[in-house]
Order: C-alpha cells, then structure tokens, then sequence
C-alpha cells in the first residue's frame, strides 16, 4: 500500500514540474528533484514500518486478549467439572455404601438360614444314630437267635442224612438195585416218557398247522384262480402258412429250388412242402425267425412275384414288422399288468416270449397269468402288490435269449434283471423261481407258487404220452427203492404220489423224514411242470378171530 502512495506521489511531483516549465517558471534542478524523491521515499518507507509495527502491536493485544478470556472460560470449565466430579464421587460413595449394606444383611441372614438348616440335620443325624443303635441291638438278638436255630437245624440234617441213609439201604435191600442203577433206570423211563409226550404234540401241532396252512393256502389259491382269467390251450412249435391253391408251391419252391433255397437261407427256418393240400409248414428251433418266415412268405403269397429280389426285400419288410410287433407286445404287457418303469430293453425283451414257448404254454402269456396271480396273492397276504407283480412278469425273462446264451433261463433271467437295475427283492424271486436257491422273502415265496399254479392248470402244458408214462414210472421207481417202502401209486396225472410203508420198519415219527427224503430224490432225478404231492401212509393193522 505504502508503494502505491510513493507511486502516487511521484505521478503529481512530475505532473506538478511539467506545468511549471509551461507556464514560464524556473526549472528546479535535477539534485533538487533525486532529495525530494529520495525524501518522499523515506517518508513512506518510514510511515510503513510505523504502520506495520501498529498493526503488529495491535493483533498482539487481540490475540492477547483471546488468549486471556478462553483461559478464563478454561478455568471455568475446570472448576464446574471438578464441583461434578466431586457431587459423583459423593453419590458414588453413597451408594456404594448402601450396596455394602444391604449385601451385608443378605449375608446375614443367609447364615442364620444356614446355621438353622445346620442344626435341624445336627438333630436328624443324632435321631439316625439313635435309631441305627437300637436297629443293631435287634440285629444282633435276631443274629444270635439264628445262630441258636442253624444249630438246631443242622441237628435236624444229620438225623434226617441218617435216617436218608438207613431208608435206602433198606430199598436197595428190597429192591435188589443200588441207588446209580436206580436212578438211570427211572431217568430211563422219564426219557421214553418224555420223547414219546413231545413226538406225539409235535405230530399235533404239526398236523394242525399243516391242515390250518393248506386249508388257508387253498383259499388263497382257490381266490386268486377265480379272480384271474387266462387261455388253457398249448401251441405248437411249428407254423402253417395257408396257399390260394396248390399251383403256388411251384412257385414257392422256383426254378430249380432257388426261390426256397432263399427264403431258407435269408430266414434260417425250413419249409416243408409236402402233399399237404393248399399249406406249407415252417419249421424252426427260433419262433422269430419262424415268425419272420411265416410274415414274409405270407406277403410273398398276398404279392405274387416270388423272386430272390423280392423275396430279400420281404424278409427285410417281415424283421422289420416282427420287431414292431415285439415291442408292442412288451408294451402291451406292461400295460394289461400295471407293472411300470422297466427299461425298454426289459420290454423288448418282454416282447420277445411271445414267441418263446415252454411245454406248448406261451411264455408271454404265462408271465403275464404269473404276475396277475402274484398281484392277487400278495394282497390277499398284505404283501407289496407292485413289486410282486413285477417279479412275476419278469420271472422267465432269460428265456427270451436262452436259446441265445450258455446257461439256464434262471442265470440268464438274474445278470439281465441286475444289468438293467432291477431290484434285489426281484433278482431273488428270478433265482428262486425254480427253487435253486432256497426263498428267503414272501415276494420269491409268491412267485414260486404262482409260476406253479400257472404250469399245472389243466390243459396249459402238454407232453406227449411216452414222456408221460417215463415220468410216472420213474416217479414209482424212486419211491419204490426207499427201504420201507411197501407200494407206491402216482395219480392225478403224476401231479400226486402215494406211498405205503411198512408198519414195522418204519415208526410214525420216521414218517416225515421218510416224505422229505422222496421229495429231495424227485427234485433231483425228474423234470415235471408244476408240483408233485408226496403221501406217505403208514397203517398198522390188529386182526383177531372170535371163535
């Protein structure tokens, strides 16, 4: 600020001289000018120094005094803090004092409660001793009593040892029999006794149980049979294809053989073209294959150009038919039995005993009869219905590739249900289905005899009569070597053998032995659809003459 002033200054000298040279007057020299500037010059650096100097001194005070008020208020603060802090600590103190106080009386009278509890299990205890000391006083009368009565009976025991002793002597006197020989002779006759009472309540409960068990299987049976409808009739093994007129045999057969040599090759079946009028016959081991022949070589006939060309196209038209139909029919019998959630593979394979026979009975329908009577049973027992009639309808699964694969139907049937995860409740009734392995839950149980069921309805399987005869006779044959065995009879078409024993080699309780070793022979020795009852009679006979 002080140089803007000089600055000013200087402007009005110069402007001052420039109007003095103007208007005539004496022009002031230029040393007169350098001292009136330099002059100037102090003057203002002076004045600022003053200047500053005063303002210095003046914020001093103001910041002193500042300074001075806010140690005051400091002061002040100070002292209002320290009066509170005082009037806390006194409240402090003040309850302090009457928390020590009251916790003072809670222990005191704590003490006394103490001190009373004290003396009342003080008196109780003194009571016990009391009551213990005249408990010991009675113990010890009561001891010496007993010791006083011991003595006397131990008196008693010797008399009674002696007079033991002379009473037996004098039995084994009388008796001619020392008193070990006595003894092994009754327990002898205890023994007879006692087997002979338990032989005979065993024969009873057995009797009963097994005419309770029959009685209640027969209604069971009788129940599910009425309840499930089913064909009676057996197929054959061989197909019969039906010709518009002789002249197509011919035609069938072709130049030189080769129409016939097609199809066969083509197929794998062979046709027999005799003097059968209007039909040919396919015969083949493989039912598919025979069915393929028979679809294809009936729209061959329905066509009427029978050519190698067309006869390979037909085949391929028939494979393709047949495993529609194998499908189908697998569906289909899911579907009639409610048994859901196999794998397709299971279903095709369901299919496929369609065409599978055994003894004449169509395997497919005779699972699907099989899983129908198995429903039925398990409910009539309280059984899981689903899972019975799921092992029922796969029960003869490995015959649909038996013909296939090395092994029986039983293993095949097993590794295919535990390949495609089938459970283990149902990979039991498959192996157990034919009893190779002994059924260890009701589910196999069921299966076993709804299979049994199914295969001994009359008229479902067939065999011709020399197979029957061999049967039947052999059925006689392994009861007839049995050593006790008088006659034997098989009837009821060899589904029931009945076997005399004699009386004096064979007791009554030998009987069921006797039935269980037959029943071991035939399961081993003989093949038969179904089941055979094994009947052993024993008769003994008292005859006398009134003269």
């Amino acid at each position: 600020m002080h140089f803007l002033r000089l600055d000013k200054t200087k402007r009005e000298l110069s402007i001052k001289l420039k109007k003095v040279n103007k208007g005539g007057y004496v022009i002031i020299q230029p040393a007169v000018y350098i001292i009136t500037v330099v002059a100037l010059l102090v003057v203002c650096v002076i004045t600022a120094v003053i200047s500053f100097r005063f303002g210095i001194s003046h914020r001093k005070r103001v910041a002193e005094a500042e300074i001075g008020s806010a140690e005051e208020e400091a002061k002040r603060i100070i002292e209002e803090a320290k009066k509170q802090a005082e009037n806390k600590k006194r409240e402090t103190l003040v309850e302090a004092k009457e928390e020590i106080l009251k916790r003072k009386n809670d222990m005191e009278h704590e003490l006394r409660e103490r001190r009373n509890e004290l003396n009342r299990h003080e008196r109780r205890l003194l009571q016990k001793e009391e009551a213990l000391d005249r408990k010991t006083e009675n113990i010890e009368a009561k001891e010496e009593l007993l010791n006083k009565k011991l003595k006397e009976v131990e008196q008693i025991k010797e008399e009674t040892e002696e007079l033991k002793r002379k009473e037996i002597e004098v039995l084994e006197r009388i008796s001619g029999l020392t008193a070990e020989e006595a003894k092994e002779y009754l327990l002898k006759n205890i023994e007879s006794e006692v087997r002979h009472e338990a032989a005979m309540m065993i024969n009873e409960i057995e009797t009963q149980a097994r005419e309770e068990a029959e009685k209640r299987a027969k209604e069971i049976i009788a129940l599910s049979i009425q309840k499930c409808a089913a064909d009676h009739v057996a197929e054959t093994t061989v197909s019969v294809v039906p010709l518009p007129n002789d002249e197509m045999k011919g035609r069938i057969i072709g130049r030189e053989g080769r129409n016939i040599r097609t199809i066969e090759t083509l197929t794998g079946v062979d046709l027999i073209i005799d003097d059968t009028p209007e039909a040919v016959i396919l015969s083949g081991f493989d039912p598919i294959r025979r069915e393929i022949a028979r679809v294809a070589l009936e729209k061959l006939i329905a066509d009427g150009r029978i050519h190698p060309a067309r006869i390979e196209e037909m085949v391929e038209r028939a494979k393709k038919e047949v495993e529609n139909t194998i499908k189908q029919e697998g569906e289909q019998a899911t579907f009639e039995t409610g048994v859901h959630g196999l794998h397709p593979e299971m279903i095709r394979l369901l299919g496929k005993l369609k065409f599978r026979t055994s003894y004449g009975q169509n395997v497919l329908k005779h699972s699907i009869e099989v899983a129908h009577l198995c429903g039925l049973i398990a409910g009539e027992l309280g059984a899981d219905i689903v899972l019975a009639k799921r092992a029922g309808l796969l029960h003869d699964i490995g015959k649909a590739v038996d013909h296939e694969m090395e092994g029986s139907h039983v293993s095949i049937g097993v590794d295919l249900a535990k390949k495609y995860h089938e459970s283990k409740e149902v990979l039991h009734a498959i192996e157990a289905h034919h009893g190779d392995v002994e059924p260890k839950t009701l589910i196999a149980c069921i299966v076993q005899a709804a299979d049994a069921i199914s295969a001994a309805r009359p008229g479902a399987r067939r065999e011709n009569l020399e197979t029957y005869i061999k049967r039947l006779e052999k059925l006689e044959e392994i009861a007839n070597n049995f050593e006790g065995v008088e006659k034997s009879y098989a009837i009821q078409a060899g589904r029931e053998i009945r076997i005399i024993v004699k009386p004096e080699d064979v007791k009554d309780q030998d009987i069921p032995l006797v039935a269980r070793e037959i029943v071991k022979r035939i399961e081993n020795e003989l093949e038969y659809p179904g089941q055979i009852k094994v009947n052993v009679i024993r008769e003994t006979r008292a005859i006398d003459y009134a003269k």
